[in-house]
C-alpha cells in the first residue's frame, strides 16, 4: 500500500471485528512512528495500550457516567460556530442515517453513543497524554504524531479510530493508567484493530470540502 493509497483507505472505523491484534505488530508501527515531525524535535507524546482485561475493566468504569466538569480541554465552543457546525451537522447526517437513526431519535443516537466507551469493539486502544506545560505547538506535533501512526496502520492492515470523546472522561481514563492528573493532560485514545467491512458505520460517505474552498495558490504560471 502506498501512502496516497492508506491516506485515501483510512477513515474512523466505528465497529471493528474481534480479530486481536498482535504486540509486535504495534510495536513495530508505533517504533516507526517515532520519526514523526515535532517542532525542535521536542517529541511530547506519551501513550499507554491496552488491550484485554486491563481494556475491559476501564471500560467498565466509563459507562452510564457522567462527563467531567471542568473538562479537560474545550471541544463544543467550535462545534457551535459556523461554518464548522454544519460540517459537523453534515458528517453526523451521514453517520446516523447509514444505521438508520433518525435526527430526532434520541434514545438511539444515545445509545450508539456509548459505544465509545466500548472504543467500538476495538481490541486494542493507545491512551495519549502529555504534561500540562505543553502549548500549542505540541498540540500540533501529537496530531502529527497520530497521523503517522494511523497511516502505518493502514500500511500494516489495521484500521483505527481517533477518540477524543473519552477526554470527556480524563480524569477516571488517567486514575486507571496511573498517570498523575495534575501533571498531565489527556488527549485522546486511539482504538485499533480490524474493521468490519459490512457495518453500515463503516460505510457512509464523508463530505469534504473542494480543494479551492480551502486553499488558494498565488505566484504560479
Amino acid at each position: 500500500m502506498n501512502v496516497s493509497e492508506a491516506v485515501a483507505s483510512r477513515r474512523s472505523i466505528r465497529a471493528f471485528l474481534d480479530t486481536p491484534v498482535e504486540l509486535e505488530t504495534l510495536r513495530t508501527i508505533l517504533d516507526k512512528a517515532r520519526i514523526a515531525p515535532s517542532g525542535c524535535n521536542i517529541q511530547p507524546w506519551q501513550a499507554i495500550v491496552l488491550t484485554g482485561e486491563p481494556l475491559k475493566a476501564l471500560q467498565v468504569k466509563l459507562h452510564g457516567i457522567p462527563f467531567q466538569d471542568p473538562p479537560e480541554y474545550d471541544q463544543v465552543t467550535v462545534a457551535a460556530i459556523e461554518p464548522y457546525a454544519g460540517r459537523l451537522h453534515g458528517i453526523s447526517a451521514e453517520l446516523y442515517g447509514s444505521m438508520g437513526i433518525g435526527r430526532d431519535d434520541g434514545e438511539g443516537r444515545a445509545r450508539f453513543a456509548s459505544r465509545n466507551w466500548d472504543n467500538f469493539g476495538a481490541p486494542a486502544v493507545l491512551f495519549c497524554y502529555f504534561p500540562r506545560f505543553m502549548k500549542e505547538p505540541n498540540w500540533s506535533d501529537m496530531g502529527m504524531w497520530l497521523q503517522t501512526i494511523m497511516l502505518l496502520a493502514r500500511e500494516a492492515g489495521l484500521d483505527t479510530c481517533p477518540q477524543e470523546s473519552l477526554a470527556f472522561h480524563a480524569r477516571i481514563v488517567k486514575d486507571h493508567l496511573g498517570i498523575d492528573d495534575a501533571q498531565h493532560l489527556f488527549f485522546c485514545g486511539l482504538a485499533i484493530g480490524y474493521r468490519d467491512p459490512d457495518a453500515p458505520e463503516n460505510n457512509f460517505p464523508r463530505p469534504r470540502l473542494a480543494l479551492d474552498e480551502q486553499v488558494v495558490f498565488r505566484g504560479f504560471p
